[in-house]
């Protein structure tokens, strides 16, 4: 019976996501939505990447993967998205919102696809104040003001 729920679970998570689905795709330093250029990204490692403004090329976005210094112990990893324009920074423990199994481009790219569902992101690349304090509201988890160091 539990197999059932967590596969009729499983199978509508897919069917939304493929329904809200948007093509989302970081070529080189572009990245399109529907083939449109909207973002500017800079991979500066593996676990960090900017994303600027087409507009004015101001950093909007940086996002930064934190393994907490433990690299084997992945339960205390968590990611950090800060939107430097608005001074606002967003900590969540949930790696499935933008886990892709290592590939760090596709997990940006679940990223842009995430703020743009959320509406954070309009079309033309810009952040939406509004939606971006109900985003934090919802996914921040203050991480770090948990932690003893």
């Amino acid at each position: 019976m539990a197999i059932n729920r967590l596969l009729a679970f499983f199978l509508l998570t897919v069917s939304c996501n493929l329904y809200f689905s948007q093509n989302v795709t970081i070529k080189d330093t572009k990245v399109l939505l529907d083939g449109k250029q909207i973002l500017k990204a800079e991979k500066i490692t593996l676990a960090q990447y900017s994303f600027f403004s087409m507009k004015n090329d101001e950093e909007v976005l940086l996002y930064k993967y934190m393994d907490n210094e433990t690299p084997s112990y992945v339960s205390d990893d968590y990611f950090i998205l800060n939107f430097l324009s608005e001074k606002v920074i967003v900590k969540s423990k949930d790696l499935g919102k933008i886990s892709n199994f290592m590939n760090s481009k596709k997990a940006m790219e679940k990223i842009i696809k995430w703020l743009l569902k959320e509406r954070v992101l309009t079309h033309d690349g810009d952040l939406n104040p509004e939606h971006l304090a109900i985003f934090k509201e919802k996914y921040n988890e203050s991480i770090t003001a948990r932690t003893i160091r």
